[in-house]
């Protein structure tokens, strides 16, 4: 039987628990059923063994995180068109004045994230997002401190060498940006929409052959923009097809609904004012948990 102090502890921490597990699974609905797991066997540990919650914790979601990951990478391969992370509500108290918070959970950093092996990824968020210890990302990994510190220095490289700049999010900007977006898009002005999207924008649509979406990424304003005036020329002439704005993954997100039906989660990448990626997440499988708001930290 669990006992009030296990479900405490666990509780308090839940939200860091959380976030370190979907940077590693890039799934909400994976993480919840990790931290599920997690819980369980953490009812039946010893409090008096446990030095240090956190790390412990923090241990233990990592290392059933990875079990995770290696169960699923089968169905990854099989999987159809273009993978990418579920989308994450967050609520509206998120801190995303975090700025290494914020670029961890972003989409672009968790789609980077998915060319590192499963313990570089591990690693990589633990050291570089949380700040945990060698020791404890040792422990963590089931590896010796000294093939961690190679792990982190060559995943540290990898993502470096791959990611693009993040500064500190102007909230203003972002919100001018993202308006002028919506009136250009609504409108069908081409032009206006153009003027927004950086020249090798790229759009990214994940269906996992579930709905309809493009199977190969398009590349190019000119291309981009006409996916975009299409996608609002259909909503504005299908009854009951409505977009809403939402904030996903630190990102402006556009929710496409037919009825109250969520068809679809659009991401926006904002870098130096313009629009560098857009994540079309189609499949339904990932549309589940976006309704739910999320706490994220660390």
């Amino acid at each position: 039987m669990t006992t009030d102090e296990h479900a405490e502890r666990f509780t308090v921490l839940r939200p860091l628990l959380f976030t370190i597990v979907y940077e590693i699974l890039g799934s909400a609905t994976e993480s919840d059923d990790v931290l599920q797991d997690s819980y369980l066997r953490w009812a039946e540990v010893d409090l008096a063994t446990v030095r240090d919650t956190k790390s412990y914790l923090a241990q233990l979601v990592t290392r059933q995180a990875l079990n995770a990951v290696r169960a699923g990478a089968r169905r990854r391969e099989d999987y159809i068109g273009p993978w990418l992370p579920e989308p994450l509500l967050l609520d509206e108290h998120d801190p995303s004045a975090d700025v290494v918070l914020a670029e961890s959970v972003s989409m672009a950093m968790l789609v980077l994230l998915e060319t590192l092996t499963p313990d570089e990824r591990a690693v990589f968020v633990l050291r570089e997002v949380f700040g945990f210890d060698y020791d404890d990302i040792a422990a963590a990994v089931d590896k010796s401190v000294a093939t961690v510190r190679q792990v982190a220095h060559r995943a540290r490289s990898h993502v470096q060498a791959r990611r693009k700049r993040f500064e500190p999010v102007d909230t203003v900007k972002i919100a001018e940006i993202t308006q002028q977006f919506m009136t250009a898009a609504s409108t069908g002005d081409a032009q206006g929409l153009l003027s927004l999207l950086a020249p090798e924008v790229a759009w990214t649509a994940d269906s996992g052959g579930k709905a309809i979406a493009t199977r190969r990424p398009v590349v190019g304003a000119q291309k981009v923009a006409r996916c975009l005036v299409d996608l609002f020329h259909k909503a504005s002439r299908t009854p009951n097809l409505r977009i809403e704005m939402l904030n996903c993954n630190n990102t402006p997100a556009m929710a496409v609904y037919s009825h109250d039906y969520l068809e679809g989660v659009f991401l926006m990448e904002i870098i130096d004012g313009k629009i560098t990626n857009f994540y079309a997440i189609r499949n339904p499988d990932k549309l589940v948990t976006v309704a739910v708001p999320r706490r994220i930290s660390r």
